[in-house]
């Protein structure tokens, strides 16, 4: 959100003000920000979309809106304004951790309206990341592997193959490039593991997955879980198009 706060300029041949920092005997007081009005406006007319869990908005919400508000000529309602709240609204950090975490795009009545797609969940959550700290007692390299699991997942969910999903990445700064391909890398190895553990349970001739994973000291969750990975794989290469 832009900071609209206009500094004061002393007069010509007047000393300037002390400020904060000359005069340390005054505590510094925090800068407060007025709500966008048109931001208000849609948080009380749309709670479930702009209240204090945002949802994500489907693509084209800005023509739906101010076709609904126009009419109504509510104060301080323009093309521009409308523009300047949306922007406001999607560039927070909630509404960026909604869109992170892959919930659908939903229409001004709250239906689902289209799926978010793998490469704005993505960029929303690398914006998250980049605006984060990390947690209490987390190294910054204990939160950069987070994150990279968060990645990864996101790949997983998109049900693409490794060339379909960079494919959509077009543009990715070469930081957020090279965090995506380790993300990706990492994602591969597991892959490997989870297919090699459907082919052991193919072979062991065991029927149940709780027998298998008795056999070789594994929870019976972790081995549904790369037999199913595994079974996903298979159709991810069986649907991939052809090569050119």
């Amino acid at each position: 959100m832009t900071d609209t706060t206009t500094p004061t300029t002393p007069s010509p041949g007047k000393p300037a003000a002390p400020t904060a920092a000359a005069t340390p005997a005054t505590a510094a007081t925090p800068a407060t920000r007025t709500p966008h009005p048109v931001l208000e406006l849609l948080k009380q007319r749309y709670p479930a979309l702009f209240g204090d869990t945002p949802q994500p908005l489907k693509r084209g919400i800005f023509q739906d809106l101010f076709a609904v508000l126009e009419p109504e000529q509510p104060e301080g309602l323009s093309k521009a304004t409308l523009k300047q709240a949306l922007a406001i609204h999607t560039r927070s950090l909630r509404y960026l951790q909604a869109v992170a975490s892959g919930a659908p795009r939903l229409d001004l009545s709250g239906q689902v309206a289209e799926a978010t797609t793998p490469e704005h969940r993505l960029h929303a959550l690398l914006t998250v990341f980049a605006r984060r700290r990390p947690r209490p007692q987390e190294t910054p390299e204990q939160m950069q592997a987070r994150l990279q699991r968060r990645i990864g997942q996101v790949f997983v969910d998109s049900g693409l193959s490794a060339e379909q999903f960079l494919a959509r990445l077009q543009g990715q700064s070469p930081e957020d490039a090279a965090k995506t391909q380790a993300a990706l890398a990492e994602v591969a190895a597991q892959d490997a593991r989870a297919e090699a553990v459907q082919q052991a349970f193919a072979a062991s001739g065991v029927k149940s997955v709780a027998a298998f994973a008795r056999m070789y000291a594994m929870h019976p969750k972790a081995v549904e879980r790369q037999l199913a990975r595994a079974q996903q794989l298979q159709h991810i290469r069986q649907t991939a198009p052809p090569s050119p």
